[in-house]
């Protein structure tokens, strides 16, 4: 019986070793990223898309997780963008997931996409506390992580996705900018218009 006893053990230890080395792996994965992104070795490929129809594929990823929280997820607003489709999907999708982990059940998370002669804009907003002034010129640096009372332990984030959507805006000659009181934060992805 011992035995037995101690080949699971064994299984459940070699299971979370298995886990650590995927986050490590997708952790070296993001650095890598950052450092071609900030060296402009990673240009963008070029194309004209919808920001809606990519922003509508990502809300259908995200329904399960918000129907689990009962968070509420919407878009409205159309737009053209002229850049890296993967790189602007990995972007929202870095918004979206960080603005569901910190909306509270029953709250909402809206994506609207509005254009001008200038730029395109797509802004993630989320229902919830607010991110404390002071913090919010830090979010985009490398492995910052916000206060304490916004974080979640039971995420493998390493601080690293918003890094990473600041290079994906620079690389596309854009900006990413937030905003956050009266319960309500808001990231702003901003594309010049090409």
């Amino acid at each position: 019986m011992a035995t037995r006893r101690d080949a699971d053990t064994y299984r459940e230890i070699l299971a979370s070793n298995a886990e650590e080395l995927q986050r490590l792996g997708r952790m070296a994965s993001d650095m890598l990223f950052l450092a071609k992104a900030e060296r402009g070795m990673m240009p963008p490929n070029r194309e004209r898309f919808s920001a809606a129809e990519e922003t509508y594929a990502l809300i259908e990823f995200y329904e399960a997780v918000a129907d689990e929280k009962g968070v509420r997820l919407a878009q409205r607003g159309e737009g053209e963008i002229v850049g890296d489709r993967l790189m602007f999907r990995r972007a929202l999708s870095n918004l979206l997931s960080n603005a569901l982990h910190h909306t509270p059940p029953h709250g909402e998370v809206m994506i609207e996409i509005s254009r001008s002669s200038q730029a395109t804009r797509v802004s993630v907003e989320n229902t919830g506390e607010d991110i404390d002034p002071k913090i919010l010129p830090r979010l985009f640096d490398r492995f910052y992580q916000a206060d304490p009372s916004r974080s979640h332990p039971e995420t493998d984030g390493a601080g690293l996705g918003l890094a990473i959507t600041r290079a994906i805006m620079q690389t596309h000659g854009g900006s990413i900018s937030v905003i956050s009181a009266q319960g309500r934060t808001r990231f702003c992805l901003e594309f010049p218009v090409m």
